[in-house]
């Protein structure tokens, strides 16, 4: 099976060369193994590598290319791109730093991504298939599929099997709108082989993808428009959250449609026509190229789960219990294809519980880890644990502390000011049940919260942690702080000024 990565360039080339390579020679199969893993996206290399570290035998087998969405079409090439575009977008703001840019900032499309082809071909080393047979990895390239109890073929070979894991990931949805399929449209999986800068750019939904994409190509040159159902973007975020990154939004020119029902795509001769209905009436908008980033669907086609009685749903995904186990005892699932939170680190994690549950009769937990996530936008949200929403549903009294990054000194050191640090504990103790960070750096610092709730390490106790000044951490240190200052009630204060006054 050979595969086909757009455009053929030397990066390309040799990103195939790594996670694909043409020339690949499958090994002479085991009797049997402890573990086959289908599937070599995150889940599934975690899942191989891991197991094989700890002495087991593990076929690992990959239809695509080895690295899955993540490094392919997914983190590395979105984050590269993203990156080019902050770049961009700074140069346009350099004059209030005293910097000044000489004319209009230019933009070489074709030279951003090819930085993101040469990133991607260097990452893919840490995923190749020669990497993972020095592990000790038995990696088979071609369609895996379950033929009958402990058996699994790829290519007409049968590879035996004690435990399976299913890690076969999820791909973009196609949304049944009208005309869209005839018109053409791009998503993850193919936006990155763009040569060419698209002049008008429609994005279909605002959610992580979507908003991400947006951005990044509004500051890239692109003219943006983005088709949402909800009333906001980012619908899973908190809504003061969601609402500082729409403002970042129509001030660098983002086009938004709230409410807005797609009825149709029309190709017209100056390109493709969106029509939608929006509570002020009907809208027409024509762009050169359409982004669709409307959630995901896992993959659990052409596997043959019906034939071992594995459970499934074609939008939910394979059933699993909480320890990642199918309705068959033998096979396990991991990653995206059973996961609601499908992020790359969320797939990581759930390979490593699978590694003890299937090799070690296990009993951990996937709901015992707390997962963040973050979408990077600019400024970026990031969140651990419950939201306000979610704590009361679940009858959960909470209070909640923020500090906004106005009040930090970096941030307004670095201009960054617009963003927040918040945290929610249950009431009557410093018990962290949720944060939510909007700010320039929100990724790079919910890890600090996420290792508080991880090692129960309560809010009272972040305020003695000592951060560099200045530092926009400092926000989570001071967080503390306000929650500590609500334990001075009436009464102690008037103890401590007593003691004050005896002791003067």
């Amino acid at each position: 099976m050979t595969v086909d990565v757009r455009p053929t360039d030397p990066h390309n080339l040799e990103l195939v060369a790594n996670v694909h390579p043409p020339d690949w020679v499958a090994p002479s199969p085991a009797p049997r193994y402890n573990l086959v893993v289908i599937g070599g996206g995150t889940a599934g290399l975690v899942t191989a590598a891991g197991a094989a570290g700890l002495g087991a035998r593990v076929a690992l087998v990959e239809r695509d290319l080895l690295g899955g969405d993540c490094l392919n079409v997914g983190c590395v090439p979105s984050k590269c791109v993203i990156r080019s575009a902050r770049v961009a977008g700074e140069l346009r703001v350099a004059s209030a730093f005293g910097i000044h840019v000489p004319g209009p900032v230019e933009v070489d499309f074709g030279t951003v991504m090819e930085r993101m082809r040469a990133v991607r071909a260097r990452i893919s080393l840490h995923d190749s298939a020669a990497r993972f047979r020095g592990l000790g990895v038995d990696v088979f390239l071609g369609e895996g599929r379950f033929t009958g109890p402990g058996t699994v073929a790829v290519n007409g070979t049968t590879l035996r099997f004690r435990r399976a894991v299913i890690a076969t990931g999820s791909r973009a949805h196609r949304p049944p709108v009208p005309g869209l399929a005839e018109a053409g449209f791009l998503t993850n999986d193919s936006i990155f082989e763009l040569m060419k800068r698209p002049r008008r750019l429609a994005v279909i939904g605002a959610g992580p993808i979507g908003c991400e994409l947006a951005q990044a190509f509004r500051r890239l040159g692109s003219e943006v428009t983005i088709f949402h159902t909800g009333s906001h973007i980012l619908n899973r975020e908190d809504a003061d959250a969601a609402e500082i990154v729409q403002r970042a939004f129509h001030a660098e020119g983002i086009r938004l449609l709230f409410e807005a029902r797609l009825a149709r795509v029309d190709r017209a001769a100056d390109g493709k026509v969106l029509r939608a209905e929006t509570p002020r009436g009907s809208e027409a908008v024509t762009v050169d190229e359409i982004l669709v980033g409307v959630g995901r669907v896992p993959n659990v086609e052409g596997l043959g789960l019906e034939s071992v009685g594995v459970v499934y749903d074609r939008h939910e995904g394979v059933t699993v219990d909480d320890r990642l186990r199918t309705s068959n005892p033998m096979i396990y699932a991991a990653g995206d294809v059973c996961l609601a939170e499908k992020f790359t680190h969320a797939a990581d994690f759930s390979a490593r519980t699978v590694i003890q549950n299937a090799l070690f009769l296990g009993r951990k937990k996937l709901s015992v880890l707390t997962i963040p996530w973050c979408t990077y936008t600019d400024p970026e949200i990031a969140h651990v644990g419950l939201s306000e929403e979610e704590a009361a549903e679940r009858g959960i009294r909470i209070d909640t502390y923020v500090r906004p990054f106005a009040e930090v000194d970096r941030a307004v050191v670095d201009g960054e000011e617009d963003g927040f640090v918040k945290l929610h504990v249950r009431r009557g103790a410093d018990r962290i049940v949720g944060a939510t960070i909007v700010g320039r750096h929100a990724g790079e610092m919910i890890s600090e919260v996420t290792l508080a709730m991880t090692a129960g390490v309560g809010l009272g106790r972040l305020a003695s942690v000592i951060h560099p000044y200045p530092t926009q951490a400092e926000a989570i240190r001071q967080v503390g702080d306000m929650y500590n200052r609500t334990r001075l009630t009436p009464r102690v204060k008037r103890l401590f000024a007593a003691w004050l006054r005896w002791t003067r």
